[in-house]
């Protein structure tokens, strides 16, 4: 009985190390897609926008506008809304299934149509795997 029960732990160990792995994996690679994120919205590089960005792309301004990806990119490439820098802290990023909910303090210096500003916001993204890539499905921000 002793001999099952630590064949049966040991199992079990293996197969939660197993997912904790997968886990990790998938989280490095959606951090990756979040470094993508940030890096595109400051270079502005439309292709790398689009890219990014899931074609459903519902994107929450923390003023209530809400943009889908043609505004998203256009708006971003075409200098509207230009991030001079982008500060990301206290991110989490937590896995289910092919959907990834990523949460993190946004600071920023902007110059927006010209005009010098800064920018600290509570930002909710939400990637979606698709084709084995991670997009950018949904983001909401708020107010820090």
């Amino acid at each position: 009985m002793k001999y099952s029960s630590t064949i049966l732990l040991g199992f079990m160990s293996l197969f939660f190390s197993n997912a904790m792995n997968a886990q990790s994996k998938h989280q490095m690679q959606v951090k990756t897609a979040v470094e993508k994120l940030t890096s595109a919205m400051i270079s502005g590089e439309r292709v790398a926008l689009e890219m990014i960005a899931s074609n459903r792309l519902s994107y929450g301004h923390s003023g209530g506008h809400v943009e889908g990806k043609a505004e998203f990119v256009e708006k971003i490439a075409s200098g509207k809304s230009d991030f001079v820098s982008i500060d990301i802290s206290e991110q989490t990023i937590d896995i289910v299934g092919k959907t990834a909910i990523v949460r993190h303090q946004l600071n920023a210096t902007t110059n927006d149509g010209g005009k010098p500003g800064v920018v600290k916001l509570k930002i909710l993204l939400i990637f979606k795997k698709e084709q084995g890539v991670w997009k950018l499905l949904a983001r909401q921000a708020v107010k820090a």
